[in-house]
């Protein structure tokens, strides 16, 4: 063990050395009260701020920081003391790289993005909630053949993993074609070694944001990080000190480091291992860390995986183009019984994709499924499906659903020997993979003839949106005797729970009551389950002795009280993935709403991330509420403090977004016309004093209420 924790002390000293003399010369070039921080995150600097409780915020700040950093390396030949010299050089790498940022984001990308801010993170909880991405895989050093690093950092993606690449395997990937950025899930963070602190930084966060994790409980950080953050490290290429200190960083925060140089006996079974066969990397980087991916083995002839979700097709690369504004198009899922469809048929009707010049057609993607289970409520949660499901294949992008879509197939699918009836296959096999408890058979039609399009659109596919239409504008909260929970990012935030009605979808926007009903018959144990609409405490509040009971245990003990209708008292918990944050301004008696994507500052004097920091990790904040954007217009918004008409002020973008829905709902509930247009945004103002000279020009409907506090 000796030699081991050597290169870790040496690795640890030298970077100590080298964030000591950087600090120095920035104080002495810029003075002490310097501003130094990332962009775009309410934890400071997040190792330091998480482990320490210490606020970065200043140059001067650094210096005692330089002092705890320095402590940490203690020389011992103990293995438990080397992992804390780990952590120090993550501290170290964390300065070093934030002092690149004071003044604004760095001249030098480094070959990477860098620090990867907070809504980033937040927007990822979902997928790695539900197993989109179940798992992070960082890789960096240089290989020695840049096919294999390649192969590897591929496989992962094919398999749905978030991975960051450090070091000169980011040239070697792009030039073996490997496609990066957020988008891919393969993000590039910088060619230093030090980069790989913005790893650190995103699991460390991870217990902050969702975890509740208080600052400056480092036991209580290190032992989130092992066991909710699945996450491992690939280290390509010779080992110096300072990449072997990181990597002690990484196994004091519980993730497995796999080499593929020859460790002999200086490995440590589980933290430390050698795989100099490459061909084994993925598979034994994956169970050291209990990763499980579930295959997809569908007969097309590109790579399918939620990873390929993000790509975008530029319309110079698309083969085939298939959209709602040029053509008629329709995507529609439909209960058969039994003996009506023949299972797996997979049928085109009207051309293909051929053709040497861009395609532009028609498209009907027509759905048949048959169980014994399978209801008529299950059709448009099957057919959302589709969105994502066409997006999972690579070379394939899809925007919109039902009869307003947009379907590209790029030009390198096409050479590759994709065709319409992949799409055909792509359906059926999730279909029966993900729906497999209600769909016993399945009939897929991809029509692209304009005449059958029409058709069944006009005869079919309309009457039947209309029809639902009209069903869920009917359901309200009161005309169902059940809720749902909701325990999917329990994975990450432990004592969160939502609480799913008919007019409040899951906080994270994805979960509506007929998803939970149907996730129920899905997945019988699984993590929507049923409340029983009973013991009503107060109407106003949305409070029942039921959900209580039903928060109370899913919570183990956590949570006793929650309402569903207001934000002052006993509101719902927030995991950290949740779309928009809820604040009070007393001043205008009203509320504020800010969302995930807006980066600038509320008339509060904070930004979503601060927020959010107070709001999440499954904890109640009252005043305070994570939700998603489409609750804003529901009718159970806030009602017990007024509903919708106490909304002051949101960014513009948002307002935009929910101004039909929102304007429906109050002209129907407070007969106020134009409501939205009374809302401030930050166009108009965002000081508080403007805000309320705003509010009063526009008679914002707010002001005549009864103060709200």
């Amino acid at each position: 063990m000796g030699a081991l924790t050597d290169l870790i002390y040496n690795g640890a000293n030298a970077v100590a050395g080298l964030t000591e003399a950087a600090v120095n010369d920035a104080i002495a070039s810029g003075g002490a009260d310097t501003a130094v921080a990332f962009p775009d995150t309410a934890y400071f600097l997040p190792t330091i701020y998480a482990a320490t409780g210490v606020k970065v915020k200043t140059l001067g700040d650094l210096t005692a920081c330089v002092g705890v950093l320095k402590s940490l390396i203690t020389n011992k030949d103990e293995l438990g003391d080397a992992l804390n010299a780990g952590l120090a050089t993550a501290v170290g790498a964390e300065i070093l790289q934030a002092l690149r940022y004071i003044g604004g984001a760095p001249a030098d990308d480094d070959g990477g993005i860098g620090f990867v801010p907070d809504p980033v993170i937040r927007s990822l909880g979902v997928p790695l909630v539900t197993g989109d991405i179940p798992g992070v895989a960082v890789v960096l050093g240089e290989a020695a053949d840049p096919k294999t690093v390649a192969h590897v950092v591929k496989d992962y993606q094919t398999n749905g993993l978030l991975t960051f690449l450090v070091g000169k395997v980011i040239d070697q990937c792009a030039e073996q074609g490997v496609k990066m950025g957020l988008d891919y899930r393969v993000v590039p963070l910088g060619r230093g070694v030090t980069a790989v602190t913005h790893v650190v930084t995103v699991a460390i966060r991870a217990a902050l944001i969702f975890g509740a994790v208080q600052p400056g409980d480092l036991a209580g950080l290190l032992a989130y990080t092992k066991e909710r953050v699945p996450a491992f490290v690939n280290a390509f290429g010779a080992l110096d000190e300072v990449t072997v200190s990181a990597g002690a960083g990484a196994i004091a925060l519980g993730f497995p480091v796999i080499v593929d140089s020859d460790l002999g006996d200086i490995q440590v079974p589980g933290a430390l291992v050698s795989v100099t066969d490459h061909a084994e990397t993925v598979r034994t980087s994956l169970e050291l860390r209990g990763i499980k991916v579930k295959a997809k083995n569908i007969d097309i002839c590109m790579g399918f995986a939620s990873a390929f979700e993000g790509e975008i097709i530029k319309k110079a690369d698309t083969q085939a183009e298939f959209y709602s504004g040029n053509n008629p198009t329709a995507e529609l899922v439909v209960r058969r019984n039994a003996d009506e469809i023949e299972d797996g048929k997979i049928t085109v009707i009207g051309p293909d994709i051929d053709g040497d010049a861009l395609v532009e057609l028609p498209l009907a993607t027509y759905v048949e499924v048959a169980g014994s289970k399978m209801q008529t409520d299950f059709e448009p949660v099957i057919e959302r499906k589709i969105h994502h499901w066409f997006n999972y294949v690579e070379g394939v992008m899809h925007t919109g659903q039902r009869n307003l879509f947009r379907l590209r197939v790029s030009r390198d699918a096409y050479a590759a020997g994709f065709r319409l009836k992949d799409l055909g296959k792509v359906i059926y096999h999730e279909i029966m993979d993900e729906f497999d408890a209600v769909a016993d058979k399945c009939r897929v039609t991809l029509i692209t003839d304009v005449a059958r399009v029409r058709e069944i659109l006009e005869k079919e596919a309309m009457p039947r949106y209309r029809a639902r239409d009209e069903r869920l504008d009917a359901m309200t909260d009161e005309s169902v005797d059940t809720f749902y929970t909701c325990t999917l990012c329990q994975s990450f935030a432990p004592s969160h729970c939502c609480v799913v009605t008919p007019e409040r979808l899951g906080l994270c926007g994805a979960v509506s009551w007929l998803d939970a009903k149907a996730t129920k018959e899905l997945t019988p144990a699984g993590p929507n389950q049923p409340i029983a609409k009973q013991g009503v405490i107060d109407e106003r509040l949305g409070a029942y002795e039921s959900v209580n009971a039903s928060v109370f245990e899913a919570t183990r003990g956590a949570v006793g009280s929650v309402t569903l209708y207001s934000i002052l008292e006993d509101p719902m918990t927030s995991c950290g993935c949740f779309e928009c944050v809820c604040g009070i301004i007393p001043e205008a008696k009203g509320f504020f709403i800010v969302n995930r994507e807006y980066a600038g500052t509320t008339p509060s004097g904070m930004s979503f991330g601060e927020l959010a920091s107070m709001t999440g990790g499954g904890v109640q904040t009252p005043g305070f509420m994570g939700h998603g954007r489409h609750f804003i217009a529901s009718k159970k918004f806030a009602f017990a403090e007024g509903g919708a008409p106490r909304i002051v002020w949101m960014p513009k973008e948002l307002k935009d977004d929910v101004r039909p829905r929102l304007d429906k709902t109050v002209k129907e509930l407070y007969g106020i016309d134009g409501f939205t247009d009374k809302i401030c945004d930050e166009t108009i103002a965002t000081d508080i004093d403007e805000v309320l000279a705003y509010l009063q020009s526009a008679g914002h409907p707010a002001l005549e209420l009864a103060d709200i506090m």
